[in-house]
This record gives structure tokens, sequence and C-alpha cells, in this order.
């Protein structure tokens, strides 16, 4: 990547620039976006092989973390029995850990080339899902207290005490906890649904990133933080660690989420939704003129001149990688035109989000014609009429 850099910067100066292209403009800034497109597509090959290789062995490192945190659960267990001693509770919470543990390590093996245990919190961008993560944590935490539950009702002595743990999982207690399940698993469901939905309405671009990050669950495609998924990450996790604690207290029932938090919790939920619903990135031409450097005279569009199209989203959040910006097509009537790179010092002139430069190839035939973008995450914009002359 720093090779590249280095060649960008040259090439924007000038300089290694074949002395016979000098004299045509066009024929130069072709040539210079062809060898810039073919180093990006080298740097994009070996990163995306970086990426792969990195979820290949990810699944270990998750296995690990599985174990570690078992292995945390045992150490706290073992200083807080120091004060009362060891009880069944003890014994039910590590053996439900264990179980989960085995469970988890199992699922990791099965789907260790799709990041292991993250395998179902990764979207179809390989992008860690902020509304899978947060379901993923409550229905984790769901099912390690009914397996305290079950192995504290296999260990009762006698029918009062089995009695006892049945009506700890009775709805009265344990119905905020189910409201929050129920909750945000459905919203996970409706959230895939809305983005499949929106990608194939071309009012959203969704581009693949090479490897998932934790700093996923709190920003958007391009790395910015967002505000729905920070107060719904922030809200989510408090609520799962009091719930937590509340079956540390009390291993015989479900944990009681007080309806507060639980309102709290669908607050935050409903504003995560909501904010999903306000993405949009649909790629718009809004003008088309003729491209005119210092000097040049005022003339209508013809074949050979460079023409500017102005407007918004041509460049997909997270799409801003050179081997992505090569990937713009722009139809002119019939013919498909490659926007060409154009190089500046820390940076691309063209293409950029909100405008972008081509030239009308000859093939184009005078008259009317329609100018449309395609952008690197295959969207299309809408149709701009101009006019061609001889």
């Amino acid at each position: 990547m720093e090779a590249f850099v280095r060649r960008r910067d040259e090439l924007a100066d000038g300089e290694g620039v074949p002395v016979g292209l000098a004299h045509s403009a066009g024929a130069s800034r072709q040539w210079v976006s062809d060898e810039l497109t073919r180093a990006a597509r080298e740097v994009a090959d070996r990163r995306r092989a970086e990426g792969e290789a990195w979820v290949a062995r990810l699944w270990r490192r998750t296995v690990l973390a599985v174990w570690a945190a078992v292995g945390v659960l045992l150490l706290v267990q073992l200083l807080t029995a120091l004060a009362d001693g060891w009880s069944v509770g003890r014994t039910a919470g590590l053996v439900a850990a264990l179980v989960s543990a085995v469970l988890l390590s199992t699922a990791a093996w099965l789907h260790r080339a799709r990041g292991g245990v993250l395998a179902p919190v990764l979207g179809e961008d390989n992008r860690l899902s902020t509304s899978r993560t947060v379901a993923a944590a409550w229905v984790l935490l769901s099912v390690f207290a009914v397996l305290v539950l079950a192995v504290e009702l296999a260990a009762a002595p006698d029918a009062g005490a089995r009695g006892d743990l049945l009506a700890g999982l009775g709805l009265a207690r344990g119905a905020g906890m189910v409201t929050v399940v129920a909750l945000t698993c459905a919203v996970a469901v409706v959230v895939r649904r809305t983005v499949t939905v929106r990608v194939q309405g071309r009012r959203l671009q969704k581009v693949r990133a090479d490897r998932p990050r934790a700093a996923d669950l709190l920003t958007d495609d391009a790395g910015r933080g967002a505000f729905s998924d920070v107060q719904y990450v922030l809200v989510s996790a408090a609520a799962v660690v009091f719930a937590a604690v509340r079956l540390a207290g009390q291993p015989d029932r479900l944990p009681d989420l007080p309806w507060g938090l639980a309102l709290l919790v669908v607050v935050s939920t409903v504003t995560y939704l909501a904010g999903k619903y306000a993405e949009s990135s649909r790629p718009v031409v809004l003008s088309v003129v003729r491209a005119r450097e210092v000097g040049d005279l005022h003339a209508p569009i013809r074949t050979g001149d460079d023409i500017e199209i102005r407007g918004t989203g041509f460049v997909p959040v997270g799409a801003t990688e050179p081997d992505r910006l090569s990937r713009m097509v722009v139809r002119i009537g019939t013919v498909h035109v490659h926007a060409p790179l154009i190089p500046v010092r820390g940076g691309f002139a063209s293409p950029a989000d909100t405008a972008l430069t081509v030239p009308v190839p000859v093939e184009v035939e005078p008259g009317r014609v329609e100018v449309q973008v395609v952008t690197a995450a295959g969207a299309e914009t809408n149709r701009y009429p101009i006019d061609v002359v001889e």
C-alpha cells in the first residue's frame, strides 16, 4: 500500500509518464489510470488474501476466549465460596458453563472458515452485525440461565424443591427477560430483511469488507461512529450485565429484569431500528456539464470532450479503496466508459462521491443520449439526458 501511495503521488506530479503520451492529455490520463488500476488490484488481492487468512485463524481465538471465560467463572466461584462455602448453585453454574463452552467450541470448529463462534453474527458484507450480536448476547444469557436451572432441577432433593425451581421459570418472573429476548431477535431478523430489500431496491449500497472488526459494532461501513449503533450496544450491554448479576444472586430462577430497564432496552431498540430505516445511499445524477480547462472556449459537448457528472452517492460507503473506485462505469448512450482514476497528492480528484469526470468517446452518436452511472456496488443512477453535437 505504501508503494501504491508513492506511485500515485508521483503520477499526480507528472513523473513517470511516457514522453510519447505527453502531447495528449486524454491519452496520458488514460495511461495513468490504467497503471494505477493494475497496482490497486494487486494491493486489493493481497488485502483480500490477508483477510481470508485472518478469518481462518479467528476460530481458534474464539475458542480460547470461550474457555477463558469458563476459567474466569471458576476463579470467581472459588473466591466467593471462601465466604459462604460451595453451593449447588455454583455447581450448576459451572456445569452450565462447561456445557455451553463445549457447544460453542463445536460450533466454532464446524464454522472455522467463517470465524468460528462469530460466524452467526457476521453479516453478508463480512462485518460484525450489531443487531445479531446484541440478540446473540441475550440468547446466550437465556440459554445459560435455563441450563443452570436444569442442573439444579436434576440435583433437587425432593418434590418441593423441584416445584420451587419450576416456579422460577414462570412468566411472572421472567416476563421482562422474555420480552427483551423476543424483541432483540425480531429486530435482528427485521434489520436483515430491511437491508436486503433496500439494496435490491437500489436505495442502499453495500460493499464487502476484507475482514470483520470489533469496531463494526459501533460504526457504519466507513468506520465512522454511528449514534444508533453505539446507544444500542451500550444500553443492551448494561442490561445484559444487570441480568447476569441477578442470575448470579438468584440462580434458582430466570433473571427478573425490571420493567423499567426492559422499557429502556425497548426504546434503545426502536431508536436503532429507526436509524436503520433512515439510512440511504442511493446514487443520483443531478447534472452533467462539459468539463472546461482554463483557457478553453465555451462550447457544447462534442465527442472527445470531457464531461463532469455531478450528483451524490457515486462512491458507496466503505468503497473508497482505489480498486473499487476503478470499477465505476458510466453509460453514455450505448457506450460503456470506465471512469478514469485522476490522481492528486493524497487521493483522487475523480471519481468522487459527488462528481466524476469521463471522456465522451467517438463511438457515441451525435444527438440526445442518456448518461447513467454504475457504482462499485452495482447500483445504477437515474438516466440524465445530454445533447452531443457533431
